[in-house]
């Protein structure tokens, strides 16, 4: 097996809050060392774990009880991680941590582009998976009666909606993240450093193209109809929304 830190001799981190102690974890994986390895782990942080073998039964628990993320394995027999991620995401917006030997951009956006909203590579850091599972939980809990809007678009966190107008939108989750940071930050220029970040939450290299990739998605649903462009690029630096 990979060499991973224990859990239990690693350096105390951030404590989980109140409300992710009561989070229901389920971790998906066919190597039983790492299955046993991350439920020991999470489980010591203070998080109800279930635990699945495969893709079927994985799908099969996440039916018999919600949970409140999942942590996904890529390379599984019969149904891979990639499908669950997705069949996982048409039945509801559970947040999706992709674990992987590999480690390529293509794979990356692979993951994200199946509906999973990060990506860790094998071996990984047992402190970095609990701060990227702190980040996710933070990010999915709706904040009360707020709406964010910029002309004529509006945005739900708390619902995660998207309206232009009386139109409704549907995003995937990077999507509406990706907007949000936007909506949050309207007429200041994001430097492409600061998107990966704030959206993906680490840096997929100087080469990727995956902001580029969902810019495109973003704009094609936003500017559908022959709607004016509000979010536009600033050469050399980033993107901007504006009127």
């Amino acid at each position: 097996m990979e060499a991973y830190d224990c859990p239990d001799s690693r350096t105390p981190g951030v404590s989980a809050t109140a409300t992710e102690l009561k989070m229901r974890i389920l971790v998906v994986d066919d190597d039983p060392e790492i299955v046993s390895f991350l439920k020991r782990g999470l489980t010591y942080e203070g998080y109800t774990v279930d635990t699945a073998g495969d893709g079927a039964e994985a799908l099969s628990r996440a039916r018999d009880a919600e949970p409140g993320l999942v942590i996904l394995d890529v390379m599984m027999p019969g149904i891979d991680g990639l499908e669950v991620s997705r069949r996982l995401r048409q039945a509801g917006k559970v947040p999706i941590i992709m674990l992987t030997a590999k480690g390529t951009v293509t794979d990356r956006i692979a993951g994200l582009d199946s509906g999973a909203d990060d990506y860790l590579v094998k071996p990984f850091s047992f402190d970095e998976l609990l701060a990227r599972i702190r980040a996710l939980l933070r990010r999915s809990q709706p904040t009360e009666g707020e709406v964010l809007r910029f002309m004529d678009l509006s945005l739900d966190p708390g619902t995660r909606e998207v309206k232009r107008g009386s139109d409704d939108i549907k995003l995937t989750a990077q999507e509406f993240d990706l907007l949000e940071l936007f909506m949050r930050h309207p007429r200041q220029v994001l430097r492409r450093d600061v998107i990966y970040e704030k959206v993906w939450g680490y840096d997929f290299g100087g080469e990727s193209n995956v902001i580029e990739v969902y810019m495109r998605y973003l704009r094609s649903k936003l500017e559908a109809a022959g709607k004016a462009r509000l979010i536009h690029t600033v050469r050399g630096v980033g993107y901007v929304l504006k009127e």
